[in-house]
């Protein structure tokens, strides 16, 4: 992402173009339904700025009529902590997977990443999220964790994953829930925490969602990758 330097805000608490992360990055932190893009060009900036993603009344997308339904509720953010992000994937689905963490936290980034031979998208989107809390060296402050994986943020403020644990890993249509090592890890990494977890588009040109995404992309393709036991032992 070093080659985009100019990031458009179409919906945020001031929208413009920026030229520096920091600043636009205060602008739709925390902010309901920011919508924002970064470029290589400043004429391509103002061209999507002025286009069909232009900034749409409160409570509209731009170009459609009806209310935008975000895919988790908004947490309420809170101001300064650790800021975490997190994404996972795996090659083929299922195959060879990896995920990226980059946590940042008084101006000092931390990159994690890490993969396995064998394992699907949402393990590596929970496993990106649990070795982020496994490494987390500011557990008294404030936790503001993005991911762009609506079954990790969803699972989490939504309650399906407490609900399933508290259930014996059923779910409400009676049949087991999928990934429950790593949810049950999830869970009690974030219980003694002041956390919060928070949905970002994915590939819509966030630095940090993308370049955990080339993390775990790179890892995914890494050799001798070790064994995603929780996977391919139930498989067996």
């Amino acid at each position: 992402m070093a080659n985009k330097k100019f990031y458009a805000i179409a919906a945020g608490r001031k929208p413009g173009i920026y030229t520096a992360w920091p600043e636009a990055q205060a602008q739709v932190k925390g902010f309901p339904q920011a919508r924002f893009k970064g470029f290589a060009t400043r004429e391509a900036a103002e061209a999507w700025m002025k286009g069909s993603h232009q900034a749409a009344p409160p409570g509209r997308t731009a170009g459609r009529s009806k209310p935008q339904r975000p895919s988790a509720p908004s947490p309420v953010r809170r101001e300064g902590g650790v800021e975490i992000y997190t994404d996972g994937g795996a090659l083929n689905n299922p195959g060879p997977g990896g995920y990226g963490v980059v946590q940042i936290y008084a101006g000092q980034k931390k990159e994690i990443t890490g993969g396995f031979r064998l394992t699907t998208n949402n393990r590596m989107e929970l496993m990106g999220c649990i070795m982020a809390l496994r490494q987390l060296e500011y557990r008294d402050q404030p936790v503001a964790l993005h991911s762009d994986s609506s079954y990790v943020v969803n699972g989490i403020n939504k309650g399906w994953a407490r609900n399933w644990r508290r259930n014996g890993w059923i779910k409400s249509d009676k049949k087991p829930a999928l990934n429950q090592d790593l949810w049950a890890e999830l869970l009690d990494l974030a219980e003694n925490l002041d956390i919060v977890f928070i949905w970002v588009k994915g590939h819509a040109g966030n630095p940090l969602n993308e370049r955990c995404d080339e993390l775990a992309v790179g890892s995914a393709h890494g050799a001798n990758l070790p064994i995603d036991r929780g996977y391919e032992v139930e498989r067996r």
